[in-house]
């Protein structure tokens, strides 16, 4: 190839870019893009991810994804956290020193449970349990929400103000506690991204549920005849039997005590002393020597027919029987709770007062002598009363001065006065009791409670329910119950219906509703971020 044409070629790569000197610029500059580029990308992870603690600390992260899908909805960690740990201090708050007799450790609180086993499930921590009590809580009240608002249920005025004080009151606690924004408090007791709009919003649902799930209960209707056909097929469960006992236990034999070590060995011999003492056993003739007694006494409290009242009489006949002084008090007892020895003697249709029985214990260690006195079958009117409470100040040790009571009994005094004074009607008294009474159960609602039990309030308040008022009927009643202590102003409304009426329909309500929130409920799908509650 001659000189010219080398030259024209090299010329030509020149300008094709393809000459050594090119090529080799070209490379280079190749090497200084490519390592600017992972500079860049180096540059971009390290921001992305101061971006992403950001995110996390801030707890937008926990509002804005998804945890859990309920139905067509979903909810966001922080929601799950909130109703999460409300499962775990509703537990807590109902048990206290108990929960440990369930296995739980309270005081590592809610997000400390992801190691501790529940003996609530066959396989699982306390983790699991109360995020499973969540997940179920949270679907039944999206779907009564749901229902109360298809039925155009909203939230009063005075709810809607109720969660506000709520919010108020949790503000000043969390600044009582050290915390400068209520949000914080929040987020350390309910978990990260719990804040004031998710406690509104919770709030909110769990009222209009309420709501759906009364709208629904008051819509059922049963016809008397239903009423009293339930309450028949409870076979005497909810009804409440009087009655006067006494156990007669039969001797038992000490039980045959085996060799259990030959050796004389410190470390077995440690093991034979830790063994619980075997059960002593009871022979057939201590049995029948109890069951004799048993009948004796039967047979003395049999001979004695000038004495009435039942407990006074059963005792008098096991003195005289056995020679022992014993003071036996009646028993008062609903159906189902009845000992299955002496249950169908109780139950019994034919059953007088006085009657008695001879009955062996389920154990076989003794037998039962059982002297009936009364059945109530429930069939009786309850109550229909308004109240106004006005409690006595406690002291610091939580007692209650006889200066407290008395001003207390002097303020439900003056609003007796002040009714007095106006119209004297059933209205006048129930907006009296909203503007005074310290009964948070009732005040809202005049004061009123309707098909009150016996038994059901404290002494005092029961005796004016049933002390055979008539309507428009007042009274000034002492009542405590350990918790307060104070005066109640009483009204009595009327009669109200059956009691069996009410536990019967208690019941098929209970029943219906159940099922109906079976049907509606929607599913619930764990998301992808389930981990982030209750951690």
């Amino acid at each position: 190839m001659s000189a010219s044409t080398e030259r024209k070629n090299r010329a030509a790569a020149r300008e094709a870019g393809t000459d050594k000197k090119t090529l080799a610029q070209q490379e280079s500059a190749k090497k200084e893009a490519k390592a600017r580029r992972h500079v860049t990308v180096a540059a971009v992870c390290v921001a992305l991810l101061l971006v992403l603690v950001l995110v996390l600390q801030s707890g937008f992260f926990y509002a804005h994804t998804t945890a859990v899908k309920i139905g067509d909805r979903s909810y966001s960690p922080a929601e799950v956290n909130y109703q999460y740990a409300s499962a775990f201090y509703e537990f807590s708050n109902n048990y206290g020193s108990y929960a440990s007799m369930f296995g739980l450790d309270t005081s590592v609180g809610p997000f400390g449970l992801r190691h501790q086993e529940c003996s609530m499930l066959e396989n699982g921590t306390w983790r699991d349990y109360f995020l499973q009590s969540a997940y179920s809580s949270m679907a039944q009240i999206q779907a009564l929400r749901d229902y109360a608002l298809s039925e155009g249920l909203s939230l009063s005025d005075e709810e809607k103000e109720q969660i506000d004080s709520d919010l108020a009151s949790l503000a000043e606690t969390a600044s009582t506690y050290g915390y400068s924004k209520i949000n914080n408090y929040l987020s350390a007791n309910y978990g990260t991204g719990v804040t004031t709009k998710t406690l509104r919003e919770a709030s909110e649902a769990s009222l209009l549920a309420n709501a759906g799930y009364q709208h629904y209960s008051d819509s059922l209707t049963y016809s008397p005849e239903e009423l009293e056909s339930t309450y028949a097929g409870l076979e005497g469960a909810s009804d409440y039997y009087d009655y006067a006992y006494y156990f007669v236990s039969a001797e038992a034999e000490d039980a045959e005590e085996e060799e259990a070590f030959i050796e004389e060995d410190e470390d077995l011999a440690e093991d034979e002393e830790s063994e619980e003492p075997e059960e002593s056993a009871v022979s057939e003739e201590a049995l029948q020597e109890a069951k004799a007694s048993a009948e004796a006494v039967r047979t003395s409290y049999l001979d004695d027919k000038d004495t009435e009242d039942v407990g006074e009489r059963l005792a008098a006949a096991i003195e005289g029987a056995l020679d022992k002084v014993e003071s036996i008090l009646p028993a008062h007892s609903m159906g189902s709770n009845l000992n299955e020895a002496y249950a169908d003697f109780l139950k019994d249709a034919a059953r007088k007062t006085g009657d008695i029985t001879v009955v062996e214990n389920g154990d076989g260690t003794g037998y039962y002598v059982v002297a009936f006195i009364s059945h109530d079958d429930n069939h009786y009117r309850t109550a229909n009363v308004r109240h106004i409470l006005i409690q006595a100040e406690a002291s610091e040790d939580g007692t209650w001065s006889d200066e407290a009571l008395a001003a207390a009994k002097a303020r439900a005094e003056e609003i007796l006065a002040e009714w007095k004074s106006g119209d004297k009607t059933e209205d006048s008294f129930a907006e009296l009791a909203k503007q005074y009474s310290e009964d948070g159960g009732s005040s809202a609602n005049g004061g009123l409670y309707e098909n009150v039990a016996k038994g059901q309030m404290v002494e005092e308040f029961d005796a004016f329910c049933y002390g055979g008022h008539k309507a428009g009927d007042t009274a000034i009643v002492y009542g405590t119950n350990g918790q307060y202590a104070g005066y109640h102003v009483m009204y009595y409304v009327g009669e109200g219906e059956l009691y069996s009426n009410v536990i019967a329909r208690d019941k098929l309500t209970s029943e219906a509703v159940s099922a109906w929130l079976e049907e509606i409920t929607p599913e619930t799908k764990p998301g992808a971020f389930e981990w982030l509650a209750g951690k």
